[in-house]
């Protein structure tokens, strides 16, 4: 099926309600899924596969590996293992996280667990030693695929953070120019030119087909494939809270979580990408409009988001959501754009402005220094992981093969 961020792939089983995929002749057997990975930034390429893989089953199960085993397989991870078993926690789409899963997927650790298949995105993932970390699952018939969301990925983002420009920015004129550039982000010139920093994997024989960066063009289907959400019930407290939320990590759910505990209903106020530029300056946000927006609706304390969010918190605004209480973080200190007045005013006059403690000092910009700090260890992690997909995806060719198998270099 096509659209924009897709759907489960073919499988000989029956579809059940909800258009979950059943085991033939067992149609009200409850289905158990599982996906594994390292989760490292995750973004909503991430929390996409995991909303694709949902529609396989009943319940997900999410196993995410240690430090120790990203470290052997891949290189450094930016964030710690507690850090991803949180964020991944949080996603609303899954409903349990197995801490310290194994790097390889094997038909043991599903039945393990009980799985009935395990379900990846249409790239490939390696070991160490050049072998598919699928290749057992694959072998016995329990493997499934989707769709990967293609303009988004770690790679990119932390290319985005060490080139340090603001290309990837959205701006309110640029909305028409999306379809023209769609045709050529497939190609390599436009590709170089638009993210240098590609560069940095030049010296590779072939370019992976997995390993890329291009532009993510948003569409309302991407936006309501993600929402799923409800409208307020009349009696329902409505929180509301503003900001970037760029790079969405572990200070942003912990600071979310504690907001939607004052009240029913949380909506998440999302400023556009010049006023995130004005109080923040260099090249923030890192990630775009639509792709903030998408990573902050998939996580479970969030009901509903405003796109393009007024700096200023307003009466109309408050009017027009129903808003009871306005929620800001104490942890971090406040961005003020230049000349501007404070944006809570209003509601601190209204008596509806309410303090919270996160309990997290993580910020965008730890974030970004984490990366600076490490930058030869990203890159050369980064040139090793492309050059070894590149090497699979050539052979894979060579042999004219439909679809991926068990190939070790």
């Amino acid at each position: 099926m096509n659209n924009d961020f897709g759907d489960f792939g073919s499988d000989s089983s029956k579809k059940g309600s909800r258009g979950i995929i059943k085991p033939a002749g067992n149609p009200s057997k409850s289905v158990r899924v599982w996906c594994d990975g390292c989760y490292d930034m995750v973004h909503f390429g991430h929390a996409n596969q995991l909303r694709q893989a949902k529609q396989f089953g009943d319940y997900l199960i999410v196993g995410v590996h240690t430090d120790e085993e990203i470290e052997m397989h891949k290189g450094p991870p930016v964030f710690s293992e507690q850090e991803r078993y949180r964020m991944i926690r949080g996603i609303k789409w899954v409903d349990e996280v197995v801490e310290g899963a194994p790097y390889v997927t094997t038909v043991e650790t599903l039945n393990k667990y009980n799985c009935d298949f395990c379900v990846h995105g249409d790239d490939i993932t390696l070991s160490a030693d050049g072998t598919d970390t699928y290749a057992d699952v694959k072998k016995c018939g329990r493997y499934r695929e989707c769709m990967r969301t293609s303009g988004i990925s770690t790679t990119d983002l932390v290319g985005r953070m060490l080139l340090l420009t603001k290309t990837h920015h959205s701006f309110a004129d640029d909305i028409a120019k999306h379809e023209e550039r769609a045709r050529f982000l497939s190609t390599k010139n436009f590709m170089f030119a638009l993210y240098p920093h590609v560069l940095l994997f030049k010296d590779r024989k072939a370019v992976s087909p997995w390993t890329r960066v291009s532009r993510f063009l948003p569409s309302t289907r991407t936006i309501m494939q993600f929402a799923e959400g409800r409208s307020p019930r009349e009696h329902d407290v409505i929180v509301y809270v503003s900001g970037s939320f760029d790079l969405f990590h572990i200070g942003h759910l912990c600071f979310l979580e504690e907001a939607r505990k004052l009240g029913d209903y949380l909506i998440v106020g999302i400023h556009n990408d010049q006023v995130v530029n004005a109080y923040k300056g260099g090249n923030h946000p890192i990630m775009t409009l639509h792709e903030r927006v998408l990573s902050v609706l998939a996580y479970k304390p969030v009901s509903e988001v405003v796109i393009g969010a007024p700096y200023i918190v307003t009466e109309e605004l408050i009017k027009r959501f129903n808003i009871q209480i306005v929620a800001k973080g104490i942890r971090l200190p406040d961005h003020q754009m230049p000349g501007e007045p404070d944006p809570f005013r209003l509601p601190r006059e209204k008596n509806m402005l309410r303090l919270i403690d996160s309990g997290s000092n993580m910020s965008a910009d730890q974030i970004i220094t984490r990366i600076i700090d490490h930058r030869n260890d990203y890159e050369n992690r980064n040139r090793r992981k492309e050059c070894r997909e590149a090497d699979v995806y050539e052979k894979i060719k060579n042999l004219n093969l439909d679809t991926l198998q068990t190939i070790s270099i």
